[in-house]
């Protein structure tokens, strides 16, 4: 064979190798490894710890021992009054930790002083990750500002998204009635499991993450539908309250699928907050990785 005929065979053959490789992508194309994110959860009773103190410098010390990228966090003041000292505890806790922040109220009362600040109560998300959109949605609340309560729609089940490394995420953050008659709880778990499915539909491939205070141990018939499209990634860690000897857990990071717990561990922090915080490493899989 001539060196011309050899070269043109060559030629031909890497030809084929590459139209090959264009048409059939390799298995993990758009797939990619799973990427790795802590999230957590704190109850933090306004800034006042279990033994009374209103402390931002010890909260903030608290959470930023966590070493979370996300942290949903539940009791916020934001210009509430006296017991938090005014201040706008969401932004404080996010200045002092180089976060982000969305803050979504509960109560939004008109001020004491004309000319003042709103008072608001409510939850948050504080993130390392930019914020790129977030929604207050309503789920059924028996507000404790009414003399005379009735169950009703009403705001503090936060959300936002945020873009992991590529992989987008919805975050939601909640504090479900504390009540000891679960009816409130029961109506909350529908509206919660309603909205998650209705931002999953919005956003396909989104991976979501439920952070709060449930206020029901996981055994609780009230919670038990959440467990059929989340995982309680806290199973087998210790209680979460009371914080100085907790004696049930009540605090949750609870996932959805695509995510994948790694670990889970509740701190042993007795004095920052009157509940004690929930931790989880999780890696997030990516479009076409496959479900967990």
């Amino acid at each position: 064979m001539s060196v011309r005929a050899r070269t043109l065979m060559q030629l031909s053959v890497a030809g084929a190798v590459l139209s090959l490789a264009l048409a059939a992508p390799p298995a993990s194309a758009g797939q990619g490894h799973p990427v790795p994110l802590r999230i957590a959860t704190y109850n933090i009773h306004a800034g006042t710890g279990s033994d009374g103190v209103f402390d931002l410098d010890r909260q903030a010390a608290a959470l930023r021992a966590l070493d979370a990228d996300v942290i949903g966090l539940q009791e916020v003041d934001v210009h509430w009054g006296s017991r938090s000292q005014g201040l706008d505890v969401a932004e404080e806790l996010a200045r002092r930790l180089g976060m982000r922040v969305s803050f979504a109220p509960i109560y939004s009362l008109d001020p004491a002083q004309a000319g003042s600040p709103r008072r608001e109560y409510g939850v948050a998300v504080l993130s390392r990750f930019p914020i790129r959109s977030a929604t207050n949605h309503e789920i059924t609340r028996l507000s404790t500002q009414d003399q005379n309560p009735v169950p009703q729609p009403a705001p503090g089940f936060g959300e936002v998204t945020l873009k992991v490394r590529g992989v987008p995420v919805q975050v939601f953050v909640t504090h479900l009635d504390y009540r000891a008659d679960p009816a409130v709880r029961v109506a909350q778990v529908a509206d919660t499991r309603r909205i998650m499915a209705q931002e999953r539909a919005a956003h396909p491939g989104a991976r979501q993450v439920l952070l709060g205070d449930f206020n029901a141990e996981p055994s609780a018939p009230e919670l038990q539908p959440l467990w059929t499209e989340l995982r309680d990634a806290g199973t087998g860690t210790g209680g979460t309250f009371p914080a100085t000897a907790p004696v049930k857990r009540i605090d949750y990071v609870a996932v959805g699928k695509g995510v994948r717990v790694r670990g889970a561990a509740v701190p042993e922090e007795a004095v920052a907050s009157d509940h004690r915080p929930v931790v989880a490493d999780v890696s997030l899989l990516r479009k076409g990785f496959g479900q967990d």
